[in-house]
């Protein structure tokens, strides 16, 4: 009994000076099962920058593990050693790849410590620059007028388009012919093109081209209008008629399942202030993303939100059938 204590407490203290030392000048990698030059991969490159500070100036490297609907890059996390140097950055996909996929290589739920929020990305609902219609209510009757004619694209199963226009398209009660592209370019050249005639994506992706007045824009899915230029003067969707629609493509931060709690408490005292960083800030304002201030950085609250998301997204995608395998 007394070499079995004297063996918990020679683990305990490893465990405390590991924390105590993290990261010891190690550098930290930050896995993004996205393809790099995405959106959430210029989240992970913008945070990366502002991590460095607060975490005594370590190197953080992003590695793009991209692949089935991002399940590939979080299998990688979850098997990941425990030490706090490997961590997951991704969007909402950690709520909805457990309802899109059957059988996942990883428990959303118990595989992963969550360290916090990082931001909101609204959407956008755009056309092609073709369509007829002046304003949401316009385009809402045109789609009334035209059931399974108008063409909606999206970037793939599972992606932030794919969700936004499943819950569009449930909360319109109306069904489209939904079109999937494998990525958001090919999307918006074909709506740019007339091939499509609407999408809904994010304003990382959209907001260039609703500045160069390349497509038209009809709503954002915010309950509020937002504030950067090119798209202070979108109306909401819930202002146009849309009562209570709401779309977000949130990310989070995420380590392995038993990274040391001593570890979880830096990382997350890091992001917090990673979060306050005004260049970090400005460079999210710009594409058009909210940072995170309320409690969904603190990691009992961002789990908590994640599970509502789970129940929220559900039963859409399944009503849908809408399965990725």
């Amino acid at each position: 009994m007394k070499k079995l204590l004297a063996l918990t407490a020679l683990a305990t203290m490893a465990t405390g000076a590991l924390a105590q030392d993290f990261p010891g000048g190690k550098p930290i990698t930050i896995v993004v099962p996205f393809a790099a030059g995405g959106p959430t991969d210029r989240v992970a490159r913008d945070l990366a920058e502002a991590l460095r500070k607060p975490l005594d100036g370590v190197s953080i490297v992003v590695d793009n593990t991209a692949g089935a609907g991002s399940t590939i890059g979080n299998a990688k996390v979850a098997r990941a050693k425990n030490d706090g140097y490997t961590l997951l950055l991704t969007h909402v996909g950690m709520a909805t790849t457990p309802v899109l996929y059957r059988k996942l290589p990883y428990n959303y739920e118990t595989d992963f410590e969550y360290l916090g929020m990082i931001n909101d990305v609204p959407m956008t609902i755009i056309g092609k620059p073709q369509l007829e219609a002046k304003n949401f209510k316009e385009m809402r009757e045109w789609i009334g007028k035209n059931p399974g004619k108008v063409n909606l694209g999206n970037a793939g199963i599972g992606s932030a388009s794919h969700l936004c226009g499943l819950l569009f398209q449930n909360e319109l009660k109306t069904e489209m012919t939904t079109v999937p592209y494998k990525g958001t370019a090919p999307a918006i050249a074909d709506l740019l093109g007339g091939q499509i005639d609407l999408l809904c994506d994010q304003t990382t992706n959209t907001t260039s081209q609703i500045e160069a007045k390349k497509v038209k824009p009809y709503a954002v899915t915010t309950l509020k209008r937002l504030t950067t230029p090119a798209l202070k003067d979108i109306p909401t969707a819930d202002e146009s008629g849309l009562k209570g629609f709401q779309v977000t493509i949130w990310h989070g931060l995420y380590a392995p399942k038993g990274t040391p709690a001593p570890v979880l408490k830096k990382l997350n005292d890091a992001l917090k202030v990673a979060l306050k960083d005004p260049e970090f800030i400005k460079k999210e304002e710009g594409l058009g993303a909210v940072v995170v201030t309320d409690n969904r950085v603190e990691p009992a609250e961002h789990k908590k939100f994640v599970m509502s998301e789970v129940a929220r997204f559900g039963p859409v995608i399944k009503a849908a059938g809408a399965y990725a395998d």
